[in-house]
C-alpha cells in the first residue's frame, strides 16, 4: 500500500467519496436490527395491551416504510460505492500499466536476456500484477473498510445494550481470525507455485505458437502437446490443493461462527429471563452479531486476495523499481558528431555467464567502412551491440569521439545510428507503417523512395492492397527489405549492418549492395557479413574467434597473412564454385 500510495493519492476526491459512502453504509446497516428489536418489543406490548386495528396498521406501515426507505438508501450507497471504487480501480490500473511500460522499455537489453524476463513471463507479471493490485484497492474501499466500520458500529451497539454480551461477541472473533490467518498462511506457498507454473505455461504456449512451423516440419505435435499437458497437469494439481485447503478451513470457520451465535444467544436469553433485557434483544443481538462476524467471515477471502496481490506485487514492483537495468543517464550530445568508435580492452559477459568478448581492441574510423569477420559465435553481434550502446562492457571502455558512450544521451546515440540486424522485427500492421517506423513524420513519397532504394517498391505495387498490405504476410526476404527501407528512410550518419542482405536472392542482394554503397559514402559504417563482396570492400577488417581479436587489416593484407581469414575467403570461394562460375560468365 505504501508503494501504491503515490498513484492512489492522485484520486483523493474518489477516496473521500468512497469513505463517505462507507460511513453512510455502516450506519444504514444498523437500522434493520434496531427496527427488528423495536418491532418485537412493540408486538409484545400490543399482545399484553391490545390497541385499535387502525393504530396497528399505522405502526406496521411506519416500520415497513422505514425498512423500505433504508433499503433504497442502502442501494444508492452501494451503487455509489461501487461506481467510485471501479473508477478508481480502472484509472489506477491504467496509470500502473503506462508506468510499467515506460519503465520496461527503458531497460537495457540485459534485462530482456534473463530467463525470468522472457516475453510470456513479463506479460503475465504485468497483467496479473496490475489486476491483483487494483483489485486490492477496490476491496479495501468496497469490502474491508465498509465491513470493519459496520462491525465496529454493531459491536458498539451491543456493548451499549449489554456489556457481557459484547464481551462474548468479541471473544469469538480472535478464534475466527486465527483460523483465517492459518488458512491464508498455508495457501501462500501454494499460490507462489501457481504463479510460477502460470508464467511457465504462458511462456510455453507463446513459444509453441511462435514456432508452430518448426513443430509441424519435424512432426512434433504429440511431443509439444505432451509438454503442454505436463504444465497443465502441474497447474491443475496446485489449484486442487488450493481449493481443498479452502474447503477444510471454511468448515472450521463455519463451526467457529456458529459457536459465536450460540454463545450470544445463550447469554442474551439469560438476561432476558432475568428481566434485564427485553425479548426483542434476542433478535437484535443475533442480527448485530451477524454484522460483527461478517468481516471475519470474509476475512479469508479478503486476506487471500491480499496475499495473492502481495505475491504478484513482489514480482511487479521488483520489475518496475529495479534500477539495475536502467542505462547510464548520460546527457552528452554533439552537433558535429564525427562517428569515431573505439573499444579498449573490452570484456563482455552475458547475464547467463557466457563470455562473448575478451580483451578486444578495435577502432571504427569516421567516414570509413569497417568489417567484423569470424565464424558463428565469434562475438561479432555482441561487439556491435556494445558499440550501439545496447549493453555496457563488463570491463574496458567503449568510446565515441573520445568520450565514453555511456556519457552520451542514449536517445542521441540511437538517433544517429541506423541498424539492420540478422533478425529484423516486423510489426503487425501495413507495409507503409513498418517502413515509416524509420521516420514517423515521413511523407508517402519519402516512404516510396525508401522502398525503391530497398528494391521493394515494384513487388509492393503487385500486391492487391499495395502499401496497405499486411507486412507480416510478406516473405522473409521482403521483410528484410522493409528493414533496409527503414534504414534508408532514417538516413543516419552511422550505419551498423549485421548481414544486411541475408535472406535475399542474388539479384536483389546486388541491388541492395549498390544502394548501400551509395549511402555509405561519408558515413561511419560497421558491417558483419559472410558475403565476400561486402567484406572485401571494407577499409578495415577485424577478425574475431571465440570472442578474441586475432587479426586486423585490409582484405589483401589479411589474406596474405593466412590463418582464419584466408580460410573464410577460400571456403566462400569453394562454396560459390567461383572457378566454374567465372568460366561460365567469361567464357
Amino acid at each position: 500500500m505504501k508503494k501504491l500510495w503515490p498513484w492512489v493519492k492522485t484520486y483523493r476526491t474518489s477516496l473521500g467519496l468512497a469513505l463517505l459512502f462507507t460511513m453512510a453504509g455502516a450506519l444504514l446497516a444498523q437500522v434493520t436490527p434496531l427496527v427488528m428489536e423495536y418491532s418485537v418489543n412493540r408486538v409484545q406490548e400490543m399482545l399484553n395491551h391490545p390497541v385499535p386495528a387502525r393504530q396497528v396498521w399505522t405502526i406496521v406501515g411506519g416500520l415497513v416504510a422505514i425498512l423500505l426507505g433504508k433499503e433504497c438508501l442502502s442501494l444508492g450507497v452501494q451503487l455509489g460505492q461501487k461506481f467510485v471504487s471501479d473508477r478508481l480501480r480502472f484509472r489506477l490500473g491504467a496509470d500502473l500499466y503506462d508506468h510499467s511500460i515506460r519503465r520496461v522499455v527503458s531497460y537495457h537489453l540485459f534485462f530482456f536476456s534473463l530467463s525470468q524476463n522472457q516475453t510470456g513471463r513479463l506479460e503475465k507479471r504485468i497483467d496479473k500484477g496490475i489486476e491483483s493490485l487494483t483489485k486490492t484497492v477496490k476491496n479495501l474501499f468496497v469490502d474491508i473498510i465498509p465491513m470493519l466500520a459496520n462491525a465496529a458500529l454493531a459491536l458498539l451497539i451491543i456493548y451499549n445494550k449489554n456489556y457481557w454480551v459484547g464481551i462474548v461477541a468479541t471473544l469469538i472473533l480472535p478464534l475466527y481470525a486465527y483460523i483465517s490467518r492459518e488458512q491464508s498462511h498455508r495457501q501462500k506457498q501454494i499460490r507462489r507455485g501457481i504463479q510460477t507454473v502460470r508464467e511457465e505455461k504462458a511462456q510455453a504456449l507463446f513459444g509453441l505458437l511462435e514456432s508452430i512451423f518448426v513443430v509441424k516440419s519435424f512432426v512434433r505435435e504429440k511431443y509439444e502437446s505432451g509438454r503442454q499437458q505436463v504444465l497443465n497437469l502441474n497447474l491443475c494439481e496446485n489449484e486442487i490443493r488450493h481449493h481443498r485447503t479452502n474447503y477444510l478451513f471454511d468448515g472450521l470457520k463455519s463451526i467457529a461462527e456458529q459457536l459465536g451465535v450460540v454463545l450470544v444467544f445463550v447469554v442474551t436469553i439469560y438476561f432476558v429471563l432475568q428481566q434485564q433485557m427485553t425479548i426483542g434483544a434476542i433478535l437484535l443481538h443475533l442480527m448485530l452479531f451477524n454484522n460483527v462476524s461478517a468481516p471475519v467471515r470474509h476475512l479469508h477471502r479478503i486476506y487471500d486476495e491480499y496475499t495473492e496481490a502481495l505475491t504478484y506485487a513482489e514480482g511487479f514492483f521488483d520489475m518496475i523499481e529495479n534500477d539495475t537495468y536502467l542505462p547510464s543517464q548520460g546527457t552528452l550530445t554533439a552537433p558535429d558528431l564525427r562517428g569515431e568508435f573505439v573499444m579498449k580492452d573490452v570484456d563482455f559477459v552475458y547475464p547467463n555467464g557466457k563470455q562473448a568478448l575478451s580483451q578486444v581492441n578495435l577502432r571504427l574510423a569516421p567516414g570509413k567502412t569497417t568489417a567484423l569477420v569470424g565464424l558463428s559465435g565469434a562475438g561479432k553481434s555482441s561487439a556491435m551491440n556494445l558499440l550501439a550502446g545496447f549493453f555496457e562492457p563488463t570491463r574496458g571502455q567503449v568510446l565515441l569521439d573520445g568520450q565514453p558512450i555511456a556519457a552520451y544521451d542514449s536517445d542521441f546515440v540511437r538517433q544517429n545510428v541506423g541498424l539492420v540486424m540478422q533478425k529484423n522485427h516486423i510489426f503487425g500492421g501495413t507495409i507503409e507503417e513498418n517502413i515509416r517506423y524509420g521516420k514517423l513524420d515521413a511523407t508517402a513519397a519519402e516512404v516510396e523512395e525508401a522502398a525503391r532504394k530497398a528494391s521493394l517498391h515494384e513487388q509492393i505495387m503487385q500486391l492487391p492492397e499495395g502499401y496497405a498490405s499486411e507486412a507480416r504476410a510478406l516473405s522473409g526476404g521482403q521483410q528484410q527489405r522493409i528493414a533496409i527501407a527503414r534504414l534508408f528512410l532514417k538516413n543516419p550518419p552511422i550505419l551498423f549492418l549485421d548481414e544486411p542482405t541475408a535472406s535475399l536472392d542474388a539479384i536483389t542482394s546486388e541491388q541492395i549492395k549498390d544502394s548501400l554503397d551509395a549511402i555509405k559514402k561519408g558515413r561511419t559504417v560497421l558491417i558483419i557479413s559472410h558475403a565476400i563482396s561486402q567484406i572485401m570492400d571494407a577499409d578495415q577488417i577485424y577478425v574475431l574467434k571465440d570472442g578474441h581479436l586475432i587479426g586486423e587489416g585490409t582484405h589483401e593484407s589479411l589474406y596474405q597473412s593466412g590463418g582464419l581469414y584466408r580460410e573464410i575467403i577460400e571456403s566462400n570461394a569453394r562454396t560459390l564454385n567461383l572457378g566454374r562460375l567465372a568460366a561460365t560468365v567469361l567464357g
